[in-house]
C-alpha cells in the first residue's frame, strides 16, 4: 500500500515537474514573441520614418532645384540644346564708375564669353567691344552695351549677349577691378609682352598708368593698368587686343602645376567677392568642365565691327562678318571630338 502512495506521489511530482516546465516554455515563448514584436514594430517604424524622411528630403531637393531653375531662367532665358556640347561663361569686369561722359554708375569695362567645348576642353575666347551699339533687349531704346549692367544688371547683359550672338550663355560672372586684382594676385602674377612703353595718367578718373616695353611679370594692380590703357593710335581696338593677349597668358598660367595650390585661395574670393549665376547645382558640372581643360592654346575673336562714321566712340557691328564668325565656332554638327 505504502509503494502505491509512493508511485502515486511520484506520479503528481513528476506531472507538476512537467507542467512548470510548460508553464515557463510558454512564459519564453511569450517574451520571445514580445520581443520580436518589439523589433518588428521598430523596424516597421525606423523604415516609415526613413521613407517620410527621403520623401521630404526630395521634396525639399524638388522645390530648391524648381527654384534654381526658375532664377537661371530668370538670369539667362532659354537654353537652346543646340549649346549642349557647350559651357558659354559670360564674363563682365566692372570699371570703378568714372567715365568721361560724367555718369557714376559701373559699366562694363571689358565683355568676354569664355566657350569651353565639353568634349575637348579647348576654349574659345570672343572678345565684345564694350562701345557696341545695340538695340537694348525688350526696349525699343538703343545704347551702348556697356551701359547695360547699370539699367538691368547681369541678367540683361546674358540676354543681350544672347541675342547679340545668337548663342545660349550657360552662366555669368560679374567682377569689379579690386577683385579682379586680387585674383591675380592670388595666382601669383601673369607673364606676358607689354608691347609698348604705357605711360598715362587721370587725376580725375583716378587712373596712373606706367608700365615699360617688354617682358613682364605683371601682378594684380599692374595687370589691371595693362588692361585698362587707351592712348595709342589703336584706342578701345588697341584695349581689345591687350584683352586677347592677356587671357591667352593668363590661360597658359592657369594650366600651371603651381595654381592647383592657389585654387582654395580663389575659390574664396569668387565664393565672397564675385556675383555669378553659378550655385550649387552647376559646381560638379562646372568643376568637371574645367578639369579637362586642353593644353590647346584658347581661340580668341574680336566681334568684327567698325567705329561709327558720325562718332568714332560708337562701335558699329558687322552683322554678316560677326553671324560667320559665330558659325565657324559653333557650327550646326556640334563640337568636334578629341582626337
Amino acid at each position: 500500500m505504502d509503494k502505491i502512495n509512493v508511485t502515486q506521489q511520484n506520479i503528481k511530482h513528476k506531472r507538476k515537474l512537467l507542467a512548470q516546465r510548460r508553464r515557463r516554455a510558454r512564459l519564453r515563448l511569450l517574451i520571445l514573441l514580445l520581443f520580436l514584436g518589439v523589433i518588428v514594430t521598430g523596424v516597421l517604424f525606423a523604415g516609415y520614418a526613413l521613407v517620410s524622411l527621403g520623401s521630404k528630403l526630395n521634396q525639399e531637393y524638388q522645390t530648391m532645384y524648381e527654384g534654381y531653375t526658375q532664377r537661371q531662367q530668370m538670369r539667362r532665358g532659354t537654353i537652346d540644346p543646340r549649346f549642349d556640347g557647350y559651357t558659354n561663361v559670360l564674363i563682365v569686369g566692372l570699371d570703378e564708375g568714372v567715365d568721361i561722359d560724367g555718369s557714376t554708375e559701373k559699366k562694363a569695362d571689358g565683355i568676354v564669353v569664355a566657350s569651353f567645348e565639353n568634349n575637348t576642353g579647348r576654349l574659345r575666347f570672343i572678345h565684345i567691344p564694350q562701345d557696341t551699339w545695340v538695340n537694348v533687349t525688350g526696349s525699343q531704346e538703343q545704347t551702348k552695351i556697356k551701359y547695360l549692367y547699370a539699367m538691368g544688371g547681369a541678367p540683361l547683359m546674358t540676354r543681350q549677349v544672347n541675342n547679340l550672338l545668337g548663342i545660349s550663355i550657360h552662366q555669368y560672372i560679374v567682377l569689379d577691378m579690386a577683385v579682379f586684382s586680387e585674383l591675380i594676385d592670388a595666382i601669383d602674377g601673369v607673364d606676358i609682352y607689354v608691347e609698348e612703353d604705357m605711360n598715362y595718367d587721370d587725376a580725375e578718373g583716378n587712373i596712373s598708368i606706367h608700365l615699360p616695353q617688354g617682358y613682364q611679370h605683371l601682378n594684380g594692380k599692374q595687370a589691371q593698368q595693362y588692361l585698362r590703357y587707351r592712348s595709342d593710335d589703336l584706342d578701345d581696338l588697341g584695349r581689345m587686343q591687350r584683352q586677347q593677349r592677356f587671357c591667352k597668358a593668363l590661360y597658359q598660367n592657369l594650366l600651371q602645376l603651381r595654381t592647383l595650390t592657389k585654387l582654395p585661395t580663389i575659390a574664396e574670393i569668387i565664393k565672397q567677392r564675385v556675383e555669378t549665376s553659378a550655385e550649387i547645382f552647376d559646381s560638379v558640372y562646372l568643376a568637371n568642365t574645367l578639369r579637362h581643360l586642353s593644353s590647346v592654346p584658347p581661340e580668341s575673336i574680336i566681334l568684327p565691327g567698325a567705329p561709327a562714321a558720325d562718332d568714332p566712340s560708337i562701335w558699329v557691328l558687322d552683322d554678316a562678318a560677326a553671324a560667320q564668325r559665330i558659325q565657324e565656332l559653333f557650327p550646326a554638327e556640334g563640337p568636334s571630338e578629341e582626337k
